[in-house]
C-alpha cells in the first residue's frame, strides 16, 4: 500500500487538513494518509502546544469517518525532537509492506534544505508538495522524479488563527470538524493562549 505521511502538531486539526488529505487520497497515487501527531517539531517553538495526547484525541475524532485517513502516535515513542528522516526510516522498518512518502507544504519545501538529512529523505522517499498562498513552488528539474508539486486546493486556515480566535472568544465551528469543535468546547481548550 502507498502511504502518505502527513506529520504535524495538529494543534488543533481543522477542516483545511481534511480537505487536503481527502484530495490527495482521491487524486494522487496514495492509498492512505497517516496523520502523525508530532510531539515536538525541531524547527518550531513548542510554547503553544497543548498536550500531545489531547492533540492525538482530536486527530482521531476528526478522522473517524474517513477510511483512508488514519491518526498515528508513532512519533510519541521516538527520540525527541522528531526528525522526519528518523520517523520515515522507523516507519519503513516497522511496516516493510508499505511504500511511504512524505506530504509537505510549499512553505516547508522552501526550508527543506534545513531539515536533518534532507538528502536522505529525497534519496529514500517520494515527496509530495502542496501549494500555499504567497509561496512560489519550484521543484528543481533533477528532483522531479522524486518530488511532485500537487495541484491541490489552497485552503489557508491555520491552527494558530484558530487558537488565537478561540482565546478571543470567537466561535469557529465552521473551521473545525464537529467532533473536534465539541472536544475543544468540552475540555475548554485554547482559552489561555
Amino acid at each position: 500500500m502507498k502511504v502518505g505521511v502527513f506529520s504535524g502538531s495538529f494543534n488543533p486539526i481543522h477542516v483545511g487538513h481534511l480537505v487536503l488529505a481527502n484530495y490527495i487520497t482521491e487524486f494522487v497515487e496514495i492509498d492512505e494518509i497517516w496523520f502523525l501527531v508530532t510531539p515536538q517539531n525541531p524547527l518550531k517553538e513548542n510554547t503553544e502546544l497543548i498536550d500531545e495526547v489531547l492533540r492525538l484525541d482530536m486527530t482521531r475524532l476528526a478522522l473517524e469517518d474517513y477510511p483512508k485517513l488514519k491518526a498515528s502516535d508513532f512519533e510519541f515513542t521516538l527520540p525527541r525532537p522528531s526528525y522526519t528522516i528518523h520517523t520515515l526510516d522507523a516507519l519503513q522498518t516497522k511496516h516493510p509492506e508499505h511504500e511511504f512518502s512524505l506530504i509537505i507544504g510549499a512553505d516547508n519545501w522552501d526550508n527543506f534544505h534545513l531539515w536533518k538529512d534532507y538528502k536522505s529523505i529525497l534519496d529514500g522517499y517520494r515527496v509530495y508538495v502542496y501549494p500555499r498562498l504567497e509561496t512560489t513552488l519550484t521543484i528543481p528539474k533533477g528532483l522531479r522524479d522524486r518530488v511532485e508539486a500537487m495541484e491541490s486546493p489552497i485552503i489557508e486556515i491555520s491552527s494558530t488563527f484558530i487558537r488565537e480566535s478561540i482565546a478571543e472568544g470567537k466561535d469557529l465551528m465552521a473551521f473545525l470538524p464537529e467532533k473536534v469543535y465539541r472536544y475543544i468546547k468540552d475540555k475548554d481548550l485554547y482559552k489561555n493562549n
